[in-house]
C-alpha cells in the first residue's frame, strides 16, 4: 500500500483517485496520509474510504453501567467507527486516549455480525459456541499479537515476545512478559504504564480482556448450560444441539449472535443495528430485556421507537462530529440539552407483539370547571 501511494504521488496528478487508501496502514501512517491530503494545494483528491476515523473530531465521551445511549446519524457519519473505538477494535489517532477498567467485559454485536455465521453453516449453534470461545478466540488473539519492543536488561537487548500474565500492583497492574529466544525463567514483570508508553497498549488490553472474561465466566462450556442460555432467546434445545445453522433465518442468526455476545455476562452491551431481521415479538422481548439489564447499553439504530423506549442519552453523529445530549452519569458533563421525560410523563410501553401502546391522558380541568362540576354533583345529591 505504501508503494502504491508513493507511485501515485510521483505522478504529480491534477486529480488523485484513492480507493481505500488506509488499508494495511497503521495509525502513524494514516495520520501522515491525512496530513498530506489536507495540505495538497494543486491537486483534487477523490477518496473511497470506509475509515470514518479520518473525520472524527474532538470527541469526549464516557460510558458507565447506568448508560442507556442511542447513537444516531446518517449512514457513513462515523457511528460504527465510534463504537469500534470504544470497544478497542480501532485505535484513536491524533493523541486521542481511550480508557476502560481492566476488568471490563464488553458484549459487541456488529451490524453485519450474522454474516460471520456463514463461515460455520455446517456447525450446530452448540459447536459454533465451542469453537468461538475455545479455539476461535485463541486464533484471533494470535493474529493480533505483534512483535514487541526492545528491553535492555543488564546491558543486553531483549525483544519482548508476549504478555503472558497479570497481577495486582497497588491501584493498577503489572504484567509478565516473555522474550524471544529465551525460556520462561527469564520473564520479568513490567508496570502497566511502562508497557503502554512502550507502545504495547493493545497487547495490554488483550490480556485485560482475557482476564476479565475468565473472571466473568463461572459457568462451564457444556451443552446443558448453553441450551439453557439460548432458551432465553427463544431457541429450542433440540435446535441448539442437533440442527446445523445452514437453515437459519435472518432472525435466528441474530439470536445466535446475541447469545454469543451475552454468554460471558458483559458489563456493557454495544449493539449495532440490533433490530435488523427481528420480528415484532422478538423486538419487544429485546426491549424489555435491555430495560432490566443491570449493565450499560450502547445502541446504534435507525428505529426511532426502539431508541426512544430504551435510551435517555443520545449521541448524534454527523460528518464525524458528535453532539451528546440527555442524561450523563457524571453530573454536569452533558454537552447538550437533557432529554429526560417531563414530570408526569409516562414511559413508552409495548405489547407482546412489539406494538407501541398509546397512553391516553385525561385532560386537566380549570379551577372554574372544577367548581361547576362540584356544584353539579351537590345538586344531584340534593
Amino acid at each position: 500500500m505504501k508503494l502504491a501511494l508513493a507511485r501515485a504521488m510521483l505522478f504529480r496528478a491534477d486529480i488523485l483517485l484513492l480507493d481505500e487508501p488506509t488499508n494495511h496502514l497503521d495509525v502513524v501512517n494514516v495520520a501522515w496520509l491525512e496530513n498530506y491530503l489536507t495540505n495538497l494545494k494543486t491537486c483534487t483528491s477523490i477518496i473511497v474510504c470506509h475509515d470514518s476515523s479520518l473525520q472524527l473530531y474532538d470527541i469526549t465521551l464516557q460510558v458507565s453501567l447506568s448508560s442507556r445511549v442511542a447513537v444516531l446519524g446518517p449512514n457513513g457519519s462515523g457511528k460504527s467507527t465510534l463504537v469500534k473505538l470504544l470497544i478497542g477494535d480501532m485505535e484513536a489517532n491524533k493523541g486521542g486516549e481511550i480508557w476502560k477498567h481492566p476488568n471490563l467485559v464488553i458484549g459487541y454485536v456488529a451490524q453485519h455480525a450474522f454474516h460471520h455465521i456463514d463461515d460455520h453453516l455446517d456447525k450446530t449453534p452448540l459447536e459454533y459456541m465451542l469453537w468461538h470461545f475455545r479455539r476461535g478466540d485463541a486464533e484471533e488473539e494470535m493474529q493480533k499479537m505483534k512483535d514487541g519492543g526492545v528491553v535492555v536488561i543488564e546491558g543486553q537487548k531483549r525483544l519482548i515476545d508476549e504478555i503472558v500474565a497479570r497481577k495486582k500492583l497497588k491501584q493498577s497492574y503489572e504484567y509478565e512478559v516473555s522474550f524471544k529466544g529465551l525460556s520462561s525463567s527469564e520473564n520479568i514483570w513490567l508496570p502497566r504504564d511502562d508497557l503502554i508508553k512502550r507502545g504495547f497498549e493493545k497487547k495490554v488490553l488483550e490480556v485485560d480482556t482475557r482476564e476479565a472474561q475468565r473472571l466473568g465466566l463461572p459457568r462451564p462450556l457444556v451443552r446443558r448450560e448453553m441450551e439453557k442460555h439460548f432458551a432465553d432467546f427463544g431457541l429450542e434445545p433440540e435446535f441448539v444441539s442437533h440442527n446445523t445453522m445452514r437453515g437459519l433465518s435472518g432472525g435466528q442468526k441474530v439470536k445466535i449472535v446475541l447469545g454469543a455476545a451475552t454468554w460471558r455476562r458483559p458489563h456493557v452491551m454495544c449493539l449495532d443495528e440490533p433490530t435488523n431481521y427481528l420480528d415484532r415479538e422478538s423486538l419487544a422481548a429485546l426491549i424489555e430485556a435491555l430495560k432490566v439489564f443491570e449493565g450499560g447499553v450502547l445502541v446504534i439504530t435507525h428505529n426511532r421507537d426502539f431508541s426512544e423506549s430504551l435510551c435517555k442519552e443520545v449521541w448524534a453523529m454527523r460528518d464525524g462530529r458528535l453532539e451528546a445530549s440527555g442524561h450523563n452519569w457524571v453530573e454536569g458533563q452533558g454537552a447538550g440539552p437533557r432529554i429526560d421525560k417531563k414530570d408526569g410523563e409516562d414511559e413508552d410501553t409495548y405489547d407482546a407483539m412489539g406494538n407501541k401502546i398509546e397512553n391516553k391522558k385525561q385532560k386537566k380541568i380549570t379551577s372554574a370547571e372544577a367548581r361547576c362540576s362540584n356544584d353539579l354533583i351537590s345538586e344531584l345529591l340534593d
